[in-house]
């Protein structure tokens, strides 16, 4: 493992060649994270950990040859201490269970981008700062290691800079909508800039309220669409 301080080495594992390459690039914009290597089978992963000694292992579920849960146990057998961010499509509830027991650091939902993946490795990089440098003269430290799990935080108040009047006309817009909305049209609803719509959106997203879904055009980023969750 590398020291709290120094790079966080990443492996990214993803049976989708492209994929794996998109999730790279990800990883490699975010400050003090480096991508090691890829894999695209459980096999793969297994051998590449045992070569890399990655500290992160970014573990698609839909292996070709084996579930990537089912990895995890392995490495653990094999003495590997490396942490789990599962990225998969896998929506289903026992499945997120399963990875919770087998103690993933996070899981993201594909499709996803890069400003869904940044906040996740942010907070994983700073708790893991954490649990390697803390020293344990009582409960209180032990607290303070295990603060700042990795959803945001909770209660009803809104984040600095953001208001009740503002958040409720994205809500309504969203609510509204005959399917799903953009940033643009967002704000085109709302009178709001677009900047704001897509700040209050992405609040939503991450407090559980919204779902977002990336539709992919003919050419440059893919757009991101937001559906308020029933």
């Amino acid at each position: 493992m590398t020291e709290p301080t120094g790079t966080i080495d990443v492996l990214v594992v993803d049976d989708d060649f492209m994929v794996a390459r998109v999730h790279r690039t990800f990883v490699e914009r975010v400050p003090s994270f480096r991508v090691v290597g890829t894999a695209h089978t459980g096999e793969q992963a297994i051998k590449a950990v045992d070569e890399l000694r990655p500290d992160l292992v970014l573990l698609d579920l839909y292996l070709p040859d084996v579930f990537g849960l089912d990895v995890i146990p392995r490495l653990r057998t094999a003495g590997h201490d490396c942490d789990v961010l599962v990225i998969s499509a896998a929506r289903e509830a026992d499945a997120v269970r399963d990875a919770v027991r087998h103690g993933v650091v996070d899981y993201l939902l594909k499709p996803f981008d890069y400003e869904d993946l940044q906040p996740r490795l942010e907070r994983y990089a700073t708790r893991r700062g954490r649990l390697l440098t803390t020293v344990v003269r009582g409960q209180a430290d032990v607290d303070r290691a295990l603060a700042g799990a990795f959803a945001p935080a909770a209660g009803n108040a809104l984040p600095k800079g953001m208001s009740v009047e503002t958040a409720d006309l994205i809500e309504r817009a969203l609510r509204d909508a005959d399917g799903t909305l953009s940033a643009t049209e967002a704000a085109t609803a709302t009178g709001v800039s677009r900047v704001s719509a897509r700040r209050y959106l992405e609040y939503f997203h991450d407090t559980g309220h919204a779902d977002v879904a990336l539709r992919y055009g003919s050419a440059g980023r893919p757009e991101r669409r937001y559906s308020w969750r029933a």
